[in-house]
């Protein structure tokens, strides 16, 4: 299925914005339509469904031994040359592209910063749990962020107004929040493709009852649509594999630890998502 996006009506740029938010100077000083993110998401995200759908998926493997196909490759030409005709001003760092010496992108104040294909592994496997992330950097904090998932026709995304959102084909879209604890216990998301003994130790110190795996930067959709209370990664990640996800689980009410953006290595450590409160 092909999606063809129409433009979203948001509520007053007059609404309250969260307070948090605003000292990262989201949207106040950035003119962006996130009409555009979606529709270029969405573009990325109907070329890598014909790959997707062909009958041999050709997988090579990067320096660092992870996997590449030509989804990946494909993607990101599209962002790419999509996001430079939109935001001509605005730097690009994506995972699949020419990574900028950061004595250069250390000077940079806002940039997009892309995951062309987010959960490679679920591609290859055929799970449909891949997406497109591209999320923009401001102030080395992510500002927005959109979360294509083509395989399932849903998209996650902030709004000008400090919310998110969910996009589902035929549906309108609706505004996501948390779920707070409820006294019920519970649930975590953890990762399909990874998982690790730390991340087992963190997670028995909460009151868990239901653990769901899932691939890709789904699961901060999970938890900022209140499907799941936590999310704890131990182990490096890179930043385009969060950027997105860290965006939106923020603008619908979690709490984020342990991710910084723009580094001078770019790889993650543990972190934390949440939508309980964090001491």
């Amino acid at each position: 299925m092909t999606w063809v996006f129409v433009p979203i009506i948001f509520l007053s740029r007059s609404s309250k914005i969260n307070e948090e938010l605003l000292k990262y100077n989201i949207m106040s000083n950035l003119k962006l339509d996130i009409d555009i993110l979606i529709s270029i998401a969405a573009e990325a995200g109907n070329r890598i469904m014909e790959i997707y759908r062909s009958a041999d998926l050709v997988v090579v493997k990067k320096e660092d031994n992870s996997p590449l196909t030509l989804a990946d490759t494909e993607s990101h030409k599209i962002i790419k040359q999509r996001l430079t005709e939109s935001f001509p001003e605005i730097p690009i760092l994506s995972e699949e592209g020419r990574e900028t010496p950061y004595s250069e992108r250390k000077r940079w104040d806002k940039f997009w910063l892309i995951d062309p294909l987010d959960g490679t592994k679920e591609f290859i496997n055929r799970n449909g749990e891949f997406t497109v992330n591209i999320a923009l950097i401001n102030n080395n904090h992510p500002a927005a962020g959109v979360i294509y998932a083509p395989a399932l026709n849903m998209c996650c995304y902030t709004t000008e107004n400090g919310s998110a959102r969910k996009m589902e084909e035929g549906k309108d879209p609706v505004e996501i929040r948390v779920a707070r604890e409820s006294g019920n216990g519970l649930t975590a998301v953890k990762s399909r493709s990874h998982s690790s003994e730390e991340e087992k130790r963190v997670l028995s110190s909460y009151n868990i009852t239901e653990s769901i795996a899932v691939g890709s930067s789904l699961k901060f959709c999970m938890v900022a649509e209140g499907k799941a209370h936590l999310y704890y990664r131990h182990g490096p990640t890179m930043e385009w594999d969060t950027a997105a996800g860290h965006a939106i689980a923020e603008h619908a009410g979690a709490n984020v630890s342990g991710l910084s953006y723009n580094k001078e290595i770019l790889k993650n450590g543990s972190f934390l998502v949440t939508s309980l409160d964090i001491d």
